[in-house]
């Protein structure tokens, strides 16, 4: 049976939408990423990180929601996006595949699913379009039909952002459709059965803003005929709940119906609305208003009632905020009003910060486990958060999340020795991977740093040893980042990264200034690594203020748990965004556009940068060397005539590839100056391809005189080119010894730094997320064969910006490791992934 590979991580961010995400009842979490939906299992610990994507989509998912199933091995899910289209997916095995496809019937984005309990056939979608469309699924072992049952217009008056479905009590067959939008009233549709027409009945007033999430349950959780409670959560910061009651006459007031509504009974009306039939008039519904829940200090974006209630008196209300904030109410059993029980989330980054002055941040979506005992929730940087309720301290603890970049990965880079994963994007921030090796650790990858948090998007990075890295963004500058003291510390106590590392050199910490971009060093004081519970309680009861000195200047982490013994696992997300910043130690200046491309030597600390460029006066490279206090090298070498798209130093650092928009690659070497080493050009290859080429890659030293690289291009190909360097390397002459044609553009390229067997192994990426291994044998150059390709399951669904294969770096700089069967690629993506795939070299 031959070896399989097997993913290491997948890692991308959700989408920031309220009902991008739904928790199956047998554990799966569904959420929107980009255009895919991605699967995590939050309570099974052997599973750190998501573990499949859905792919179909060709825009992104904005609703995600599960058919109610009683088989966990026949789960179905309902997925909605901006390109108009529902997919319908079922589960096989371990994954889900796709079904069928709804088009047509919506001609705007999805922007909400509701599915119906009491008649898991029955669910409905709403879309930008202004419509409300009612489906019935008939489901067979081998096949699922989708019957379009209804379209419900709904403009001019508003457009329905969210929607509840559920059977009306008392009712076999009757079921009520509860939508709110862009307007502040809640729209009531009837329908006497699954399959009859659903028509408008009711209208409720009282909120002052959009409503933007809805949710029914039955009072009594153990008597389906008791009343519906509607919670109805809106952007005027307030939720309210609704009372469904069978008949027209309503329940008798008690005291506890002043107590719900505070008192404001003159304010807040309790008119009844009443639902009936015309084809049975003796069945009667009235709706009532019940509660007023106060709490929150910003929009809410969803609210949601727990789904296992033992009885009335466990049931629970789940609600999340774009103030950061996550509330659980219940309602106090003597007086009846509803109030937060417990209360928790994230510290606010932006002092100040709300909807009506411009910030998106807070909680986008709460969810809560099929058991109600934790709580998955989606933070404004697209990572998943996770509490569980301790039942002996009755708190809500917070667990080990995920989390990802939520727009495209530009560039990924790994440190010299392999110890851990860069990653960056246009999201602007740059992330480090590691995997958790330590005695609690679980042997899988998680993110332990956040190291650059920026304003601008980030175009390309480097490590530069072990403990450094150079970023290039939308700007003209680069700028170098030294690990501090605390990330290192971290990093030897988790990950195991025994490494040598002058620790009385590190910089203890950074912070963010508040109206800047650059990280700036902090002191011993402030504690960069801090303990989950200490966060946790923090994001609860606030954070300590910071002194007058600093306030001013630079936005610190909260102080001071220094005296706190080494968190025993990996960051959470609060620690992540405030507390794991890299300092930036200099700034790089020279070029006139945009980033473009950046490479480190393997064996220096120089590195080779490009910018965005349409003349020869900017296509030049700069060099500059961290070794001598990152001088630039001069003269900045030309050669291009446009845009530099990729650089790359040869295995011993002697030699420089570059590839660029201009369809030509060229070499440069360097040789002894006056000043010491100066580099030059040896010689350029003018259409080396007919498109442009967007990658090259060197194939490690083999022992002789010839030397191989590879090129990559949009006219999807690779071509393999060999040169013997002359003895002053003037004057060489490079052949295209090989081609390999793909069936679409190859975006990036990485060989293997060390021989298997002979072979070296090239990795391929193409535009359509597809990654190739192919290997060549030692000085046999003109035969490439193709090994393998990745699962389309497992590829990523956009285009690979960057492949690496992860180095294995022993007695110093030599790799002597060369019997390993298995080796890691980690690939970048537009599709916001980064993936870590153990590949077998057979």
């Amino acid at each position: 049976m031959a070896a399989r590979v097997a993913t290491s991580l997948l890692a991308l961010g959700g989408n920031r939408h309220p009902s991008a995400a739904a928790w199956s009842p047998h554990g799966t979490l569904a959420f929107g990423a980009g255009r895919c939906v991605a699967l995590w299992n939050p309570q099974d610990e052997t599973q750190s990180a998501v573990y499949a994507t859905l792919k179909a989509h060709t825009d992104k998912v904005n609703a995600v929601e599960f058919l109610p199933r009683r088989n966990a091995h026949d789960e179905i899910i309902l997925s909605g996006s901006v390109d108009k289209t529902l997919r319908i997916w079922r589960r096989s095995g371990a994954f889900f595949d796709l079904a069928t496809t709804v088009e047509g019937v919506h001609k705007g984005s999805i922007n909400d699913i509701a599915t119906c309990p009491e008649h898991p056939e029955l669910f409905a979608s709403t879309a930008s379009d202004g419509t409300i469309a009612i489906f019935k699924l008939s489901i067979t072992a081998d096949n699922i039909t989708v019957e379009h049952l209804q379209t419900i217009t709904t403009m001019p008056k508003y457009i329905a952002l969210t929607l509840a479905l559920s059977g009306l009590p008392n009712s076999e067959s009757a079921v009520i459709l509860v939508a709110g939008g862009s307007t502040n009233t809640i729209f009531l549709y009837t329908a006497s059965a699954p399959s009859a027409e659903f028509a408008c009945q009711a209208s409720l007033t009282g909120h002052e803003n959009w409503v933007r999430s809805l949710s029914i349950t039955h009072e009594d959780p153990r008597t389906p005929t008791s009343d519906l409670l509607i919670s109805s959560a809106s952007q005027d910061r307030y939720i309210r709940l609704w009372r469904v009651h069978t008949g027209e006459d309503l329940p008798a007031p008690t005291e506890k119906s002043e107590s719900k509504t505070f008192g404001f009974t003159n304010q807040l009306t309790n008119k009844a609305h009443i639902l009936r039939f015309p084809s049975c008039p003796s069945s009667v519904w009235s709706v009532t208003f019940e509660a007023l829940l106060m709490g929150h200090e910003d929009w809410i974006f969803t609210s949601l009632w727990n789904p296992t209630p033992k009885e009335s008196a466990d049931l629970r209300l789940l609600s999340c905020s774009a103030d950061n904030s996550i509330s659980v109410w219940a309602e106090e059993a003597q007086s009846g009003t509803w109030n937060p029980i417990s209360r928790f989330g994230e510290l606010s980054n932006l002092k100040g910060g709300s909807t009506a002055t411009g910030s998106a941040g807070g909680i986008w979506n709460a969810i809560w486990s099929p058991d109600g005992n934790s709580v998955a929730a989606l933070t404004k940087s697209g990572a998943w958060r996770v509490w569980r309720y301790d039942s002996t301290t009755d708190r809500w603890e917070p667990k080990i999340g995920i989390s990802g970049h939520t727009k495209d990965v530009t560039s990924i880079s790994w440190a010299r020795d392999g110890g851990y994963l860069l990653s960056t994007s246009l999201d602007q921030t740059t992330r480090l991977w590691a995997q958790w090796t330590s005695a609690a650790g679980t042997g899988q990858w998680h993110e332990f740093s956040r190291p650059q948090i920026h304003g601008y998007d980030i175009n390309c990075i480097a490590s530069v040893g072990t403990d450094r890295f150079v970023s290039g963004a939308e700007e003209k500058l680069l700028r170098v980042f030294d690990e501090p003291k605390a990330v290192a510390e971290m990093l030897k106590n988790l990950c195991g990264l025994q490494r040598d590392l002058n620790q009385e050199n590190l910089l203890d910490a950074a912070g963010l200034p508040v109206l800047g971009l650059s990280n700036k060093p902090l002191d011993a004081s402030v504690a960069v690594v801090e303990d989950p519970e200490e966060v946790e309680k923090e994001s609860v009861s606030g954070a300590a203020e910071p002194t007058e000195d600093t306030a001013s200047a630079v936005e610190k982490p909260a102080a001071s748990t220094q005296q706190n013994a080494p968190s025993s696992t990996p960051p959470l997300e609060d620690t992540l965004s405030r507390l794991t910043l890299w300092p930036e130690t200099e700034k790089l200046y020279g070029h006139g556009y945009e980033l473009s491309a950046l490479c480190a030597s393997p064996v220096s600390g120089l590195i080779a940068t490009a910018c965005k460029a349409s003349t020869v006066e900017h296509a030049v490279i700069r060099l500059y060397d961290g070794d001598k206090g990152w001088e630039e090298v001069e003269p900045p070498l030309k050669s291009h005539a446009l845009t530099v798209t990729s650089l790359k130093f040869s295995d011993d650092g002697k030699w420089l590839a570059s590839v660029g928009r201009d369809r030509a690659w060229s070499l440069f070497t360097h040789g002894e100056g006056e000043n010491g080493k100066e580099w030059r050009l040896v010689e350029k290859k003018e259409k080396a391809h007919t498109r442009i080429i967007f990658d090259c890659a060197w194939i490690p030293g083999s022992g002789s005189d010839e030397r191989a690289f590879i090129t990559a291009s949009r006219e999807k190909s690779i071509k393999l080119w060999t040169f013997t360097p002359n003895v002053d390397n003037a004057g060489i002459n490079s052949t295209c010894v090989a081609a390999v044609k793909f069936p679409a553009p190859v975006t990036a390229l990485d060989v293997l730094g060390t021989y298997i067997d002979g072979n070296a192994w090239i990795a391929a990426g193409l535009d359509d997320g597809s990654v190739y291994m192919y290997a060549v044998k030692k000085g046999k150059w003109e035969t490439v064969e193709k090994r393998l390709q990745l699962d389309a399951r497992s590829s990523p669904d956009k285009g690979i910006t960057e492949v690496a294969w992860r180095p294995v770096l022993k007695d110093g700089e030599k790799n002597v490791d060369e019997s390993a069967s298995r080796r890691e690629l980690a690939v970048a993506s537009e599709d916001s992934s980064v993936r870590i795939f153990d590949i077998p070299l057979v």
